[in-house]
């Protein structure tokens, strides 16, 4: 199988890590990862299989993963900046049109590049986006409350309030363990490909994000400007995304929602069969162009 991996400039400032698999002339798909920060190695060892036959794009965001790292810089650390990065990286590979698939953090810079580039995108598709992070904070206080055995309560308005609730007597990692994976197995196996990949985290980009008020960033209303329809698959157990804000998308911008059964934020580590049969219909959107 073809592959080329480099590090291409994408400004100035900038540099993406950048893995190129599959026939060059193949339908093109980009891989844009959760985070903010991370890696798409977790997303190529799980969707590889899906994507066979395509010319697939997995990449780091800036400052994150394999990336090289940046200066911790507000300005460096933006959605807006996501999305050019994006389109520099179609342009430097020389493609006209490619698909965008998008988990988690990555549907808001992917969304937004459709909403922009909307000319440029053969398909879009999304697996458990967050859209609404105050959404996502209310979630997560309630899950700190349920894991410390307390009784519901109403979670401050003020998204900042609510998480600083959430972690006081919890670790994080505690908290999205219990939202996002239905199971041990599943949790495990997540660990085990993360731990396999022996990358070295990078707190800028989460912390510089969450400087620029990623907890307040709701992107719902501009779901109604988006010019193209979505296919949105989410796990039914997935505490950060669905019902809320999977539905939120196909509400407001159209499109469909696939519900993988039993499935949690990675619905191809929990039930990789139905994950298979939910995204078929993006990869037919994209063979079509």
């Amino acid at each position: 199988m073809r592959e080329e991996i480099d590090v291409i400039a994408v400004n100035d400032e900038v540099e993406l890590y950048v893995e190129d698999v599959g026939p060059e002339d193949a339908p093109p798909v980009v891989v844009v990862h959760g985070g903010p920060g991370g890696s798409a190695y977790v997303l190529r060892e799980g969707l590889e299989e899906e994507l066979a036959g395509f010319r697939v794009i997995y990449f780091d965001q800036r400052g994150g993963g394999r990336s090289p790292e940046l200066e911790p810089e507000p300005r460096l650390f933006t959605v807006d900046a996501l999305v050019e990065d994006l389109e520099a990286l179609r342009e430097h590979l020389g493609l006209g049109r490619w698909g965008v698939l998008a988990h988690g953090f990555g549907a808001v810079p992917a969304l937004e590049y459709a909403r922009r580039f909307a000319p440029r995108v053969a398909a879009l598709g999304l697996v458990g986006p967050w859209v609404s992070f105050p959404a996502l904070a209310r979630r997560v206080f309630r899950a700190s409350l349920a894991l410390r055995d307390l009784p519901e309560a109403a979670a401050p308005e003020d998204p900042r309030l609510a998480l600083q609730e959430a972690f006081g007597a919890l670790e994080p990692k505690a908290v999205f363990d219990a939202l996002m994976f239905p199971s041990e197995h599943g949790r495990m196996e997540f660990e085990w490909l993360s731990e396999g990949a022996g990358i070295l985290g990078n707190d800028a980009p989460g912390q510089m994000f969450v400087y620029n008020g990623l907890w307040e960033l709701d992107y719902s209303s501009r779901l109604l400007e988006l010019p193209l329809e979505p296919l949105v698959v989410v796990g039914s157990l997935d505490g950060t995304s669905y019902p809320e804000q999977a539905e939120t998308v196909v509400d407001l911008a159209g499109g469909r929602l696939e519900v993988v059964e039993g499935a949690g934020h990675y619905p191809w580590i929990d039930q990789p069969a139905a994950f298979s049969e939910a995204v078929q219909g993006f990869l037919e959107a994209l063979e079509a162009g």
